[in-house]
């Protein structure tokens, strides 16, 4: 049997604070600058969730982060495709506690440090990003900045919860339709989900879109089949988010595109992420191995801190105050349809704490 961990982190920095995490934030700022303008306009970003931690949704690690809880239990991969009924208990635990879940998370909205990204992105400052989150706030923001922007700007490493697919026939739909089939399946549930954002008191609600629910039992919640096999009058298939599970691999075209990304482009930026998974840490190794500058703006320890003096620099500091002080000034300096647009938006965007998360914020 194949065991599978959640990845997790040292409890203490593995470096001491480094002259850059000490920095007056001007010059803090000033060190970006010099670190964009080094990269020419081929500088990669790669987020995780500590950059959304404003927007309402909890980071996974650091302070009251979830995985940082050794009693949580997500759901595995191999546990929610399993044809036993078994696996029709873990697909009912699963589907009722993220429909409770998904609402919250659909509905966040950018905070400024999701501008800020957009805007660099926008001004061609570092035109690419790669994202661990799967909460689609990046797209919105970006969207903002510019109507007509390309989505292949952004490639989500773990998936988006915004869609969801059949496993036996890959259809694709988008995932309020899917709420609806389940609302309509369960309408105790539905009852209170809707009395939850009525009164504003929802479950704990992790990235993912789990709820931490206790003492309830699954067997009177429903999980819809994909509406789309029935449509085509095909076997009915389960039913998954577009998100990758603990247990489940990366699709072999993201992943390719994910390495073909660091290795075309002059530097990496990190913002908001203790890189404990191992998808984004290569990334992070692939781009020390070919000698690219890294650059990591985060809070708290992180996977790469062993690589800190040896081709990565490391602020331990929060993101988006840097990006902030960086942005006011670059924009005084230049002239363009991309810096108006930029102008117009860049100290938007709407800061609203995760419940029970105070104080410095916890990194992804």
């Amino acid at each position: 049997m194949v065991r599978i961990s959640i990845p997790t982190l040292p409890a203490a920095p593995l470096v001491a604070p480094s002259g850059l995490s000490i920095l007056p934030l001007p010059q803090a700022a000033s060190h970006l600058a010099k670190f964009l303008e080094n990269g020419k306009g081929k500088t990669v970003m790669l987020t995780g969730a500590g950059v959304s931690v404003d927007s309402g949704i909890r980071a996974y690690r650091g302070e009251k982060g979830t995985y940082s809880n050794p009693n949580y239990k997500p759901i595995l991969y191999h546990e929610l495709v399993e044809n036993s009924d078994r696996g029709d208990m873990f697909r009912r635990r699963y589907w009722a506690r993220s429909f409770l879940g998904y609402p919250p998370v659909r509905d966040a909205q950018p905070n400024p440090t999701h501008i800020y990204i957009a805007a660099l992105q926008h001004l061609g400052l570092a035109p690419k990003l790669i994202t661990q989150n799967v909460d689609n706030l990046h797209r919105k923001a970006f969207s903002l900045l510019s109507p007509k922007y390309k989505q292949s700007s952004i490639l989500e490493l773990h998936g988006t919860l915004a869609k969801v697919h059949c496993l036996k026939h890959r259809h694709e739909q988008p995932r309020d339709t899917y709420q609806e089939d389940i609302a309509n399946l369960n309408p105790v549930w539905n009852e209170e989900s809707k009395e939850a954002e009525r009164t504003g008191r929802r479950p704990r609600t992790n990235p993912d879109g789990d709820v931490e629910l206790h003492g309830v039992d699954y067997r009177s919640f429903t999980v819809p089949p994909c509406r789309l096999c029935e449509e085509e009058k095909e076997d009915a298939s389960m039913v998954k988010p577009n998100v990758v599970f603990f247990g489940e691999t990366i699709a072999p075209a993201v992943r390719d595109e994910s390495l073909n990304l660091i290795t075309s482009s002059s530097s990496l930026l990190i913002l908001g992420t203790s890189l404990a998974t191992y998808s984004a840490f290569r990334l992070v190794k692939l781009a020390i191995e070919h000698k690219k500058p890294v650059l990591m703006i985060t809070t708290g320890p992180t996977r790469a801190d062993p690589f800190v003096g040896k081709g990565l620099e490391k602020m331990d500091r929060i993101a988006g105050e840097v990006l902030g002080k960086y942005l006011d000034e670059a924009v005084k300096t230049s002239t363009g349809q991309e810096v108006e647009d930029v102008k117009k938006y860049l100290h938007t965007g709407i800061v609203k704490r995760p419940p029970e998360v105070e104080g410095p914020r916890a990194e992804g």
